[in-house]
């Protein structure tokens, strides 16, 4: 470049000074006319044309590498393919055999042609063994029973392995924020300090410098496990004081979650995520030849114990059953059994759990729901529906119930017979007494006294308890016993009123 730079000069100023031609510059300086009149255009040498090289065992998978980019059009931004990404699922799922150059490339035509901004990347840092660890939430979006939903990402990361521990929740409440490190320890151990931003969890207010006013329940765990605790400053200026973890949940949502997981459960969804972290102990961070599992074998050595009690971060709180026989905690709607419309109960929150609880008794466990949702168990009306049966078909309960399997085809097939056979009323009336039967026998069992009732086309309720207690008997070892399953369910003292006014009206 720089001889051509040189070149262009002796033409220009041969030019200036003697005022030859094109043709004669061109014979003088041995150089053809087309370059001499680029010389007397510019100083500077025309940038040179990069030929498009042919790449014949990209073409094949240039539709798929499009397909994948144009649908993350649609996908979170934080959780669109890079090129890397792209490159290991090409190796991986396809087999292809191309360098991860050449589909870096063309991954940055197509991002050019669709305009789609690129990853930025994080620093990774030095630190001692066991010294610290690093804490954030991010965010990340997956297809929760077919709906795409936004879920919480907590991860701990220990700052010199590069061990991480994740888990999923629908919020970042307090009680998911003490959940997290209460799990995260119970896999690692404890550091000797641990990082933090100004997480409402865990500060109540934020005060000049690095000074805080940290929540009791925080203090509580900090005690409780024996770590030191550190804050970023605020805003831009502590963006960089725990880049370790940020940087790890862009990586590990970039590299577990891209395609979005489509999960049944917040709980098969936190399996995924396990497994994702056992296969990560392989990698090699840039720079070290240890992996990341042989690098937590040295630090593990140099994190605290856990302490010998578990720490208790379940709040109770009381809270009034509405007429719906529902309490409304954290924003979301609880079903209760319906005797408890109208008192209070105190209730149990935890970070993936809600519990009614009767005295130290839980009359109604729930999967914490998201804030706006009802989660709402059939069992808790069935003494409302045997008065009221006619309020059964359109029971938000019994949606609920379809929709996740309690209520089967059996059961459905059970009910559309029985009301054939003795109408509408008398027949709901008796799939009630059916639906009862679940308190005390398997669901296996009474599917399968439904089953032998609807073969001789009976539609009565004795016919089933005997059959479905028949099946409970001939199960297999490893069935829960009948009496174990009684101990779950809280049933109502018997009322022997009437029959004090039986007695008194014979005298």
């Amino acid at each position: 470049m720089r001889s051509k730079v040189s070149s262009y000069e002796q033409i220009r100023r041969a030019r200036d000074r003697e005022g030859l031609s094109i043709r004669a510059l061109s014979q003088r300086f041995r150089v053809h006319r087309r370059d001499v009149r680029q010389a007397l255009a510019s100083a500077v040498p025309p940038a040179r044309k990069v030929p498009a090289r042919a790449a014949p065992k990209l073409d094949r998978w240039k539709p798929v590498i499009e397909r994948w980019l144009e649908e993350d059009r649609a996908m979170p931004r934080k959780q669109r393919h890079t090129a890397h990404r792209v490159w290991q699922r090409l190796v991986e799922e396809h087999g292809a055999e191309v360098s991860e150059t050449t589909v870096r490339r063309y991954v940055a035509v197509v991002r050019a042609r669709q305009q789609l901004p690129l990853v930025e990347v994080m620093v990774p840092q030095d630190h001692p063994l066991g010294d610290e660890a690093e804490v954030d939430f991010g965010t990340a979006s997956v297809y929760l029973a077919g709906v795409l939903t936004e879920v919480q990402l907590f991860i701990m990361r220990l700052s010199a392995s590069g061990r991480a521990y994740p888990r999923a929740y629908l919020n970042e409440a307090q009680e998911v924020f003490l959940d997290g490190h209460v799990r995260a320890f119970s896999h690692f151990g404890v550091p000797r300090r641990v990082r933090y931003d100004n997480l409402k969890s865990a500060v109540e207010k934020v005060l000049k410098g690095r000074g805080r006013v940290e929540s009791d329940r925080f203090i509580a765990l900090r005690s409780h496990y024996g770590f030191d605790s550190f804050f970023c400053l605020p805003g831009i200026k502590g963006a960089h004081e725990k880049g370790g973890v940020e940087g790890e949940i862009g990586r590990f949502r970039r590299r577990y979650m891209v395609p979005v997981p489509k999960v049944a459960s917040m709980a098969e969804l936190n399996e995924l995520l396990l497994a994702a972290v056992e296969r990560d102990d392989q990698r090699h961070i840039a720079g070290r030849r240890a992996s990341v599992a042989e690098h937590f074998a040295l630090e593990a050595e140099r994190l605290a114990p856990l302490p010998a009690e578990e720490f208790g971060y379940k709040a109770v709180d009381s809270f009034r059953v509405d007429r719906k026989a529902r309490v409304h905690v954290r924003g979301a709607w609880y079903s209760v059994p319906v005797r408890y419309a109208g008192r209070r109960l105190d209730v149990r929150v935890g970070a993936e759990t809600i519990e009614a609880l009767d005295g130290a008794r839980v009359v109604a466990p729930h999967v914490r729901s998201l804030k706006g949702q009802e989660n709402l168990v059939l069992d808790h009306y069935l003494e409302v529906l045997a008065i009221k049966p006619g309020a059964l078909p359109g029971a938000t309960a019994l949606a609920r119930a379809r929709a996740g399997g309690a209520f089967s085809a059996t059961h459905q097939r059970f009910w559309d017979h029985a009301r054939r056979r003795d109408g509408d009323r008398d027949g709901t009336k008796a799939l009630v007494e059916v639906l009862l039967l679940h308190r005390a026998l398997p669901a296996a069992a009474v599917i399968a006294g439904m089953q032998a009732a609807l073969a001789t086309g009976s539609a009565d309720p004795a016919v089933v308890n005997i059959e479905a207690r028949r099946a409970a008997e001939a199960a297999p070892a490893g069935v829960v016993p009948i009496g174990e399953r009684l101990a779950r369910y809280d049933r109502p003292t018997p009322d022997i009123n009437h029959y004090d006014q039986l007695l008194e009206g014979s005298k």
